[in-house]
């Protein structure tokens, strides 16, 4: 089965630019000030190829639910790896690191996208059902900015709900999608 990514390629492969957004399907709330972040560390270094989000997990419950990708960075906000696992583990006795969830938006000089879309699937990829692993393995990095907006992703019908109910109780919201 091809990634979204994939698709994105080719698509983006007749068209001139720099920079792909993709916003993912399943993240129908994304603010506009969402895509500025994810913008910004591409537009403010060329050697950055690849960008996304991350939001603070604070519920115990997000943390262990499969369905919310998780992600780990390292101290300049790189992620060091996404998972459906509640990561980082947290040993008894020690302290807790941050967590953090994935927020389905990325951000692709042109040329990075047709590259990763190129290559084979890996493993992780695969065994998670996560295609920014595939750019990990394959050594593109990938900068994870901080929102503090909040998304909320529709990955269950309990999350289509939500969101339903969302649309339904915000007026704006519901004119954004019509």
């Amino acid at each position: 089965m091809r990634a979204g990514t994939d698709r994105l390629a080719e698509v983006v492969a007749s068209l001139q630019c720099d920079l792909v957004v993709n916003v993912q399907g399943d993240e129908p709330l994304i603010e506009p000030g969402m895509i500025d972040d994810a913008v910004a560390p591409l537009a403010a270094d060329a050697a950055i190829e690849m960008s996304t989000l991350r939001k603070r997990i604070v519920d115990p419950a997000e943390r262990h639910n499969p369905n919310v990708t998780k992600v780990v960075v390292d101290d300049r906000g790189f992620a060091l790896y996404f998972s459906r696992a509640p990561i980082p583990f947290v040993r008894e006795g020690c302290p807790p690191a941050d967590a953090w969830r994935h927020v389905g938006l990325y951000v692709y000089r042109r040329d990075t996208l047709l590259r990763l879309a190129a290559l084979p699937p890996h493993a992780m990829e695969r065994s998670e059902a996560l295609e920014q692993l595939r750019a990990l393995a394959h050594g593109i990095r990938i900068k994870c900015v901080e929102t503090v907006h909040e998304a909320v992703g529709v990955d269950t019908p309990s999350d289509l709900e939500r969101v339903r109910a969302l649309f339904t109780s915000d007026p704006l919201a519901t004119a954004a999608v019509n």
